[in-house]
């Protein structure tokens, strides 16, 4: 819970207003911060998409990418946190692809990998960064540590952003 408060804190006093794009932590990642009273004035939406169609229509996730890299990868969190970003009245988004269990995915990705990707405005410019994890543990443990897991890193990218001015 501390954690959570933290962000919520830090979302509050940096004027951030988030996004999230979730696939494989389907909506926990503002679930969680919602436990938080008053997190609700820094989010302003949270999209669970599974499905490629879904990842398509509503962040505009290339089939291309989707094709190329398979779904558990860096390039399709990207364009999912990208869409969430210009989708909506955000100024940063959050997103994850992954293969949370109970079986591997369909391209022999190990159960607990995790995709993310941060996207950020700021000053009239996007930023964008990407990392790859494993987790451990069973279905909802993985998505619950993926869930804090990106939050967790939204200061780190958020203060390399502010150092890039």
């Amino acid at each position: 819970m501390e954690m959570l408060e933290r962000i919520t804190q830090y979302l509050q006093d940096s004027n951030l207003n988030l996004a999230t794009a979730e696939s494989c932590t389907a909506g926990l990642i503002v679930s969680e911060l919602a436990r938080i009273p008053g997190s609700g004035q820094s989010i302003d939406c949270g999209l669970a998409v599974y499905s490629p169609e879904s990842k398509n229509r509503y962040l505009k996730v290339s089939f291309d990418t989707i094709d190329t890299h398979g779904l558990t990868s860096e390039p399709v969190a990207r364009e999912m946190a990208i869409g969430a970003l210009n989708n909506n009245n955000a100024d940063v988004a959050l997103s994850n692809t992954g293969v949370a269990g109970p079986n591997g995915g369909d391209d022999d990705t190990p159960i607990g990998t995790v995709c993310f990707a941060w996207a950020f405005r700021h000053k009239d410019h996007e930023h964008h960064f990407c990392e790859t994890r494993r987790f451990d543990g069973g279905r909802n443990e993985v998505r619950l540590a993926a869930a804090h897991y990106s939050l967790e890193r939204l200061p780190h990218y958020h203060q390399q952003v502010l150092d890039s001015d």
